[in-house]
């Protein structure tokens, strides 16, 4: 009986060896130090344009300064009302597109469908095939978004390829849960949004980061469609301010409205300033969507 005991001490203390020094190999030890210079390869751009936007000059990798003024000078000539309109939009057009991939998803889900080959191939012809920059400015302007908030938001309300992902995840959505839901007299309708859309959150949480991550990013549209300088997002301003930004900053309506004798900062730094206040609030969406990010998107890329 002492013996067994022994024994079992002796294995159990192997064990606890075997673990503690399990992933301290030396090819572990080469694989991490490689993920660890590939983040910090990563995160140093990021870095430097964060000390550059608080008065550093390009180029210094420690921070020389510390000011806040390129924050106020965007906010104060013009940003902050682009910035509430890359929100709004974003907000906006994240939902009508997301509400409407799903609805639209789960219907072609279903091979029964009458029309259901037709639907697919033309959905999948707008994938390969479009009509060109002119046909597309002139429906724009024919339907009466030109110069229009909506026009951020309507044309772009589907994304094909985002419909073929979800449509991919609700194929191999278990029946037997909708047939249950049947016996019990839901509808169609009712199934989706009370079984299937709070079973699906990967995939309808990825879908949702890719739309807004579009919203947000997009400066072509609204620099096409867009004559009145107020309605410009933020991405557009971000544009105009990389490209002309002195011009930005001194005029208004042809009117002089700053001093750039009086600002005490680089041009880089109102630019890395611009390039913070447009990074931050998507990023800061990321972290909570990224446990579902992850495996929406190997659902859709492994089942398509």
């Amino acid at each position: 009986m002492a013996e067994t005991t022994i024994v079992n001490q002796n294995a159990g203390a192997q064990d606890e060896h075997r673990l503690a020094n399990r992933g301290k190999s030396s090819a572990d030890v080469v694989l991490h130090a490689i993920f660890i210079l590939a983040a910090l390869a990563a995160i140093f751009p990021f870095y430097t344009v964060l000390i550059s936007s608080f008065g550093t000059p390009t180029g210094l990798i420690w921070p020389t300064a510390f000011t806040l003024e390129g924050y106020e000078q965007i906010i104060k000539y013009g940003v902050g009302r682009a910035f509430t309109v890359s929100i709004s939009v974003t907000l906006i057009g994240t939902f009508l597109s997301l509400f409407l991939t799903t609805v639209a998803a789960y219907a072609l889900s279903k091979r029964g469908m009458p029309g259901w080959k037709y639907i697919m191939g033309f959905i999948i012809f707008t994938m390969f095939f479009g009509g060109g920059l002119i046909p597309y400015y002139l429906t724009i302007k024919g339907v009466g978004l030109q110069n229009s908030y909506w026009v951020m938001i309507l044309p772009s309300a589907l994304n094909t390829f985002y419909i073929w992902i979800m449509l991919s995840f609700f194929r191999d959505f278990p029946s037997s849960l909708e047939e249950s839901a049947k016996i019990d007299g839901a509808g169609d309708f009712a199934i989706l949004m009370r079984i299937v859309i709070p079973t699906s959150m990967p995939v309808i949480a990825s879908i949702s980061l890719f739309y807004a991550v579009d919203r947000w990013n997009d400066w072509y549209t609204p620099m096409l469609f867009l004559t009145d300088a107020d309605k410009y997002p933020m991405q557009l301003m971000l544009r105009n301010m990389l490209t002309s930004i002195s011009q930005i900053l001194s005029m208004n309506n042809g009117v002089s409205v700053i001093d750039q004798s009086k600002v005490k900062i680089p041009q880089d730094s109102l630019k890395m300033a611009a390039i913070m206040v447009t990074s931050l609030p998507i990023m800061a969406v990321y972290p909570f969507l990224q446990k579902y990010f992850a495996k929406g998107v190997m659902i859709g890329s492994i089942k398509g």
